[in-house]
């Protein structure tokens, strides 16, 4: 849990609600919910320093939107990704997956030359602060199947079938 002081700023998108949060160094959480106020309590769990809402982020709002319709739409602010060594190497591993594509926790874990870790990366997974920009919902079980989501697999399964059309 972080002690910086966190500026955020939420909307809507056909994903439900999202806040989106920014430390002093980037881009610290994009959260997904069904209403803010669950979300805001999940953002103050994440950080215990100064919260408080921002609208001078309307600008990286609006990009993130772009993102969410259009994964190929790159972002241009840095992330502030928290979290173990391995958390951030499997974050980094995920953002290597391309838009419309999958790998299975195992691949990732095997990327990680940790073939036996794929327990600690759906774990990592499950961890992820960033929805969507760090691409968890790209990654399934071995068999195939969506396993789990942090954001409800109603949004996964939509993020994959979004990507697969484009």
């Amino acid at each position: 849990m972080s002690t910086s002081s966190i500026r955020y700023i939420s909307g809507t998108c056909s994903l439900g609600v999202l806040l989106l949060a920014f430390s002093d160094k980037g881009l610290c959480a994009l959260l997904l919910g069904d209403d803010l106020a669950s979300l805001e309590r999940d953002l103050a769990r994440r950080f215990c320093g100064e919260r408080q809402r921002d609208e001078g982020l309307i600008p990286q709002l609006e990009q993130t939107l772009r993102h969410l319709d259009n994964p190929h739409q790159a972002l241009d602010f840095p992330l502030d990704l928290a979290g173990s060594v391995f958390q951030r190497q499997v974050w980094a591993a995920l953002r290597k997956i391309p838009v419309g594509q999958t790998a299975s926790y195992r691949d990732i874990a095997q990327r990680l030359d940790q073939p036996k870790a794929f327990r600690a990366v759906a774990n990592a997974c499950g961890a992820n602060p960033i929805a969507v920009i760090v691409p968890c919902h790209r990654v399934l079980r071995q068999d195939g199947s969506l396993g789990g989501y942090r954001w409800r697999l109603e949004r996964k399964q939509q993020l994959l079938e979004r990507e697969a059309q484009l």
